[in-house]
């Protein structure tokens, strides 16, 4: 019932109108009417000052239960065991006369079982300049390009002045958390003393003895910078409080109510809402502006160094046959003379560059981001026309490898029609065979004149192992296969070191007499047989 509808009934009832008249011209019952006429005469009398001043209605009169009589009984039960159920007091009780039912024992213990107090959380505010926090968040966009996506978010938030940087990304891995943190720096114009971070691999390795053990890579990132990572305690999220909660206005004032085509336009309309919306507005916490906040902070901040953090990843790739390294499920190109090398590739957040052994670099492709099973083919890592040139390259490639190989590769492009592409396709089986097991098979195959590469292909097959698979991986993952299958060897001892295990030691002279370690009587060990006298 509205407060308009019981002042009505209790003017109706003021000007002498009798009740069954007040619940017609109202359309309420009869008996709503005498019981807010009832409530109105009991707030007015003189017992029920206190309550009518304070707006509260008046308490109920508890009904007596069969309960009361055990109450003390369930307390001193849940004192004793304060995990015991509901059901087990009911069995107790039962035993000592309660004729009652569950269900009221069970509202009754639940009035009295104690609850653990929730330690209260205390906002504590830092100085201009002395903590930054950071933080993903994941989440699914409806990209009106690129279709369903899941995207995430980083977040790195100044906590003096809460000024924020945004970005959306597409992983969360080390390489892109460290690029982000650089666009943050810039962003921000500086660095905070410190930052805290939850117990993510790329910043946390793990706890040992509840102190954590932090990312050997990261800490040589923030050493750069200058600042001092600190990870907050496991199931602690209140402790980055203030970088959690934007998540929230991010989700209610930039995702709501706005569609993006793509990953590029979802971050342009972020740049701009940081720039129009979050960093203009008034934040409660501090009652400022973040940027006039800013301002305020950005002489605290450390200085950002004359140079950047590499944050490049640098890999280990082998040229197949077609002349491509694979990276991401995508492939690149490299110069075609190179098939079969295994040569080093780093990778930016846009590029890829493609190396020599002597770290020159041959190749430069932009980073197919996004998408799997595509290929960048540069037209000038092609061969050649000039079939003159091509053979050049071949007798090169091949005298790298020695006489025989040379010879193989003669015998190769007069016996065969397509003698170059075979060349081509036998450097490509270093890659899967080790190099002096391709060179004996070439040694066999001239011998015999057997001038194909299926002639060398079965001999490797017969005469060769094909190399691990591990061994086409890159250098870092072999260096951890490697550190996995490493095992020290236990060397045997000296049967003497055992010797005193076998006899008590005493001061009597009568020792018995000892063995000799090879378990022969020392009086006869010379009489031993000649193995040539077999």
């Amino acid at each position: 019932m509205t407060e308009q509808i019981e002042n009505q009934i209790i003017h109706r009832w003021q000007c002498r109108q009798s009740q069954r008249s007040i619940a017609r011209a109202l359309g309420v019952s009869r008996w709503r009417v005498a019981r807010t006429v009832a409530r109105h005469q009991a707030a007015r009398s003189d017992d029920s000052v206190t309550t009518s001043n304070s707006g509260l209605p008046p308490p109920r009169g508890q009904r007596r239960s069969k309960l009361d009589a055990f109450e003390a009984t369930i307390a001193r039960l849940l004192e004793r065991y304060p995990h015991m159920t509901a059901t087990r007091i009911f069995e107790e009780l039962k035993k000592q006369g309660y004729a009652g039912s569950y269900t009221i024992l069970r509202e009754r213990v639940k009035q009295l079982r104690s609850r653990p107090q929730k330690p209260l959380v205390v906002r504590f505010e830092t100085g201009p300049g002395v903590q930054a926090q950071m933080d993903w968040a994941e989440y699914q966009i409806d990209f009106t390009q690129e279709g369903r996506r899941r995207v995430n978010l980083f977040s790195y938030l100044l906590s003096y002045s809460r000024r924020q940087y945004f970005c959306f990304t597409e992983r969360q891995d080390f390489e892109t958390t460290i690029a982000q943190h650089i666009r943050a720096f810039h962003h921000l114009q500086g660095v905070a003393a410190t930052c805290l971070y939850d117990n993510m691999k790329v910043v946390v390795t793990r706890w040992e003895d509840e102190q954590p053990i932090y990312n050997t890579r990261f800490l040589s990132f923030a050493t750069h910078y200058g600042y001092r990572p600190r990870a907050c305690r496991p199931r602690r999220p209140q402790t980055k409080g203030k970088v959690e909660r934007p998540f929230y206005y991010v989700e209610t004032s930039l995702l709501n109510g706005r569609s993006f085509r793509s990953l590029d336009h979802l971050n342009e309309v972020t740049q701009w809402w940081l720039a129009n919306v979050a960093d203009v507005r008034l934040h409660r916490s501090i009652q400022k502006r973040p940027l006039d906040a800013h301002a305020e902070e950005l002489p605290h901040l450390l200085p950002l160094p004359k140079h950047d953090y590499d944050t490049a990843r640098v890999v280990y790739r082998i040229v197949d046959v077609e002349g491509m390294i694979q990276y991401a499920s995508n492939h690149y190109s490299a110069p075609w003379r190179l098939v079969g090398e295994l040569l080093p590739v780093r990778v930016t957040e846009t590029e890829l560059f493609i190396y020599d052994r002597r770290i020159q670099q041959l190749a430069r492709h932009p980073l197919l981001l996004g998408q799997t099973g595509q290929r960048r083919v540069d037209p000038n890592h092609r061969p050649p026309r000039n079939h003159t040139e091509q053979l050049a390259v071949l007798r090169q490639r091949f005298a790298e490898l020695g006489e025989t190989a040379s010879r193989f590769l003669e015998g190769l492009l007069k016996k065969q029609r397509c003698g170059k592409h075979q060349a081509g396709r036998v450097l490509a089986l270093l890659r899967a065979y080790h190099r002096d097991d391709v060179l004996a098979a070439m040694e066999r195959a001239v011998r015999y004149h057997a001038y194909a590469l299926s002639s060398l292909e079965r001999i490797l097959a017969m005469q060769a192992t094909p190399k691990p698979s591990w061994q086409t991986l890159g250098q870092d993952q072999q260096k951890i296969l490697e550190q996995l299958t490493e095992t020290e060897s236990i060397q045997p001892r000296s049967s003497a070191e055992y010797q005193h295990l076998l006899f008590e030691e005493d001061d009597s002279d009568d020792h018995p007499q000892r063995l000799d370690p090879s378990g022969a009587d020392p009086e006869t060990s010379g009489d031993t047989e000649d193995p040539d006298d077999r």
